[in-house]
This record gives structure tokens, sequence and C-alpha cells, in this order.
């Protein structure tokens, strides 16, 4: 498989679930994979199962960005591809819901991608060859709840609205300078992870008729399939695509 063949990609929040899944993704496809997480032990673990670099990553902090991009080009002399998935999630009424409780999201959801598009794009324009255009593509992991409201996720749904629009002012602003660095989001619907699982109870998952009927696919999205568009946007299959937001929802947000 050589899809992403030679590409040097970032994978933020790779430790598990989505950011795992798109490492091996990205690595079976032939591109070398540097998995960052703030989990330093388990992103050991997805590194040694791809074949790829372990990257301690706490993405709300610029100087662990700073280290990782430093590290990265330093090794490789380039950055092609950068995936923004480090999240976190809350399901909490307004009411109920703190300021602070509000800020620790914001900072992991909003702040990470932020820093990690600002940081991202900066070594795509230090690794482009003298007198060309910065060439790259980074896809910010988003939700189908940056898309539409939910009640009892007030906060959840701010911080990946805000990452939907983020994607579409960093696409234009690198597109106005001639360059070539793609920025997109995806955008999961319910997706099964150990982070999700705690939503229902064991048997809903067995039950995906029953559970998901609100779905127009009456099911769930896994990992892999959000890992599939990842490496559609970071190939140049997508070489066209810029400012996107791409639903891997099984029709959530269109129904």
């Amino acid at each position: 498989m050589t899809r992403v063949a030679n590409k040097i990609c970032l994978v933020t929040g790779a430790a598990g679930g989505i950011g795992r899944a798109s490492a091996l993704a990205l690595a079976a496809e032939g591109a070398t994979v540097y998995a960052a997480d703030i989990d330093a032990l388990r992103v050991r673990s997805a590194a040694s199962e791809i074949g790829g670099h372990a990257v301690a990553l706490d993405v709300t902090r610029e100087a662990d960005w700073q280290a990782a991009i430093d590290e990265l080009l330093e090794r490789e002399g380039r950055l092609d591809v950068l995936v923004n998935n480090a999240g976190r999630f809350l399901l909490e009424p307004l009411a109920s819901t703190r300021l602070q409780d509000f800020r620790a999201l914001s900072a992991v959801n909003v702040d990470g991608v932020f820093l990690g598009c600002r940081h991202g794009v900066a070594a795509m324009r230090r690794s482009a060859p003298e007198g060309q255009p910065a060439r790259g593509s980074i896809v910010n992991i988003a939700s189908y709840l940056g898309n539409i409201g939910m009640a009892g996720a007030t906060a959840y749904c701010a911080t990946k609205g805000a990452v939907r629009v983020l994607t579409k002012s960093v696409a234009v602003e690198c597109g106005s300078r001639g360059e070539f660095i793609r920025v997109n989001s995806i955008h999961p619907g319910i997706t099964r992870t150990a982070m999700t699982e705690r939503l229902f109870p064991p048997e809903a998952w067995e039950a995906p008729t029953e559970t998901f009927a609100r779905v127009p696919m009456r099911s769930w999205c896994t990992p892999e399939d959000v890992a599939a568009a990842v490496v559609f946007l970071a190939s140049e299959e997508s070489s066209f695509m810029t400012g996107a937001e791409v639903p891997v929802d099984a029709g959530m947000t269109a129904a």
C-alpha cells in the first residue's frame, strides 16, 4: 500500500481510539508516523506496533509542540501531514457546566488544534525548498456535534464548532498566500471507542438498530472508518480539497 508513501506524518492523541487507528492506517499506506500523546507509555506501545516514533506531547502546551516539531524536523527534514486528533468529551447540562470545566475542555479541543495548526503550518513552511511554495496536509478531527447542537453537550459542541471554522480560516489563509497547505476537518458521528463506550450500557452496542434508531444507517462509526478518511485527506487523492468538512457520521447531519 503506497497511498501516502514516504510522507512524514504527526498524529496527536495516538495512544488510542481514532488517533491510534489513524496512525496505523497511515503507516500501512507507507507513511513514516510520529505518534504523539500525553500518555507516554501507551503511545510508545502504539508507535512500536506501527514501527513509528513515539512523541510525548501535551497539546495544550506550546513548549511541547515546539519540541515535538523541532525533533521531527531534525530527524526527517520536513513535515508532510499533521493530524490534530487529541480531544476530550464532556456531557454536562449547561447549568452544571462550570467555567473551569469549559476552559479545560477548550484547552485540549480548541487550543490544542490552534497550536497544532500554528506550529504545523510553520513546519511545512520551513520544509519547503527555497523558492517553492509550502505544501502539506493538516487534518483536524472535529465532530458531527461541531455542526449541530445537542442538549447536555453545550461546551463540547462549542469547542468542536470552533474547530470547524478554525479549519476553514487556516485553509483560506494558506491558500491566499499561494501555498499548497491543505487544511480540512473530519466530523465523525458516534464512534465506538473506550471513551464513548461509557455513554451506553454494554448491551446497547449489541443492538445498534434499536440504540441508533435516529441514525440513518442505524449504526455507529468505528475508529477505522474515520482513519480511512484521514488517509484520503493526507494523500494526493484529495489534492484539490481544502477548507472542507468531511462527515463520517452514518448520515446523522444529513437527516
